[in-house]
């Protein structure tokens, strides 16, 4: 073959070569931002994962400061320390790889939960975790608790926004933790007892130490409601139907030791409680099946 033809011919060659690069460059890499979709991946698993709830959920105080952490959230997380529901669901098919949204609020209570959901509807989430009720519960004392009834009418608010706005998605209502746990493992504790006296969670946490009788009252009241909070997520779970599973308590059965709650506040779940909430959350919801 004469030179003059060879050289035309690699030029081509490699003309072809930079234009099959920048296609393959403007797919992305999967570092891109996310694009919501109503296809889930390939594996049949979900596409997009959302979070809805509270301080827990946003992973607030796990990063050694007063403020949310939402990379170490059990939900949503995606940082290196807390293998979260989404974490998991990256491992079984990466192409849900920078498709998780967390839209808890600290300090958020029922009544938010219809406002999260329509953010979770916006970001067309495939799968959607809620944890809600521990601000209902932990108001300034027993009395100004969110009543049981008012609680399941704003649950139920909020979970028909979902299934109106996404009702192909699947719905994980997961069981609020033991407050009273906490109370057990930290009130003999000074650092604890401290803590607490800033103002946290003052209808189960005021007087921490203290032995009379109205106080015990207090607490068990406390705990009844709780109680009684999980009792209709479980049924608020039941009437959304078949693409809603609740956690059948698991949360709430996690038995809390000091080094899964965090040495600021003694109230919101560490690295190692976070992590413990992902596991039991994860073994419920059935994902990996």
């Amino acid at each position: 073959m004469p030179a003059g033809e060879a050289m035309p011919r690699r030029w081509a060659t490699a003309v072809v070569c930079l234009l099959a690069l920048a296609a393959l460059a403007c797919e992305g890499d999967g570092t891109a931002a996310p694009r919501p979709s109503d296809d889930p991946p390939g594996s049949g698993g979900p596409g997009s994962i959302a979070a809805l709830g509270d301080s827990v959920t946003t992973g607030f105080a796990s990063c050694l400061v007063l403020t949310a952490c939402e990379r170490n959230s059990w939900s949503t997380g995606d940082g290196v320390r807390v293998d979260s529901l989404y974490r998991r669901l990256v491992d079984q098919d990466p192409k849900i790889r920078g498709r998780a949204t967390n839209h808890a609020e600290s300090g958020a209570r029922a009544a938010a939960l219809a406002k999260q959901a329509d953010a979770a509807v916006r970001a067309k989430a495939d799968y959607v975790t809620v944890l809600i009720g521990a601000n209902d519960a932990c108001r300034q004392d027993i009395d100004q608790m969110t009543p049981v009834a008012t609680f399941r009418e704003q649950v139920d608010q909020g979970l028909r926004t979902l299934r109106k706005g996404r009702p192909k998605a699947r719905v994980l209502v997961v069981s609020i933790p033991d407050l009273n746990r906490l109370w057990e493992i930290g009130h003999t504790d000074s650092r604890a007892v401290r803590a607490w006296r800033t103002g946290i969670c003052p209808a189960l946490l005021a007087d921490p130490t203290s032995t009379e009788q109205a106080a015990k009252n207090r607490r068990a009241r406390f705990g009844k409601r709780i109680d009684a909070y999980n009792d209709q997520l479980s049924a608020a779970c039941r009437a959304y139907g078949s693409r809603c599973r609740y956690d059948g308590g698991a949360a709430h059965r996690v038995r809390f030791t000091p080094d899964m709650v965090n040495r600021l506040d003694w109230f919101h779940p560490s690295v190692a409680g976070q992590n413990r909430l992902a596991e039991v959350t994860w073994r419920a919801a059935r994902l990996a099946d």
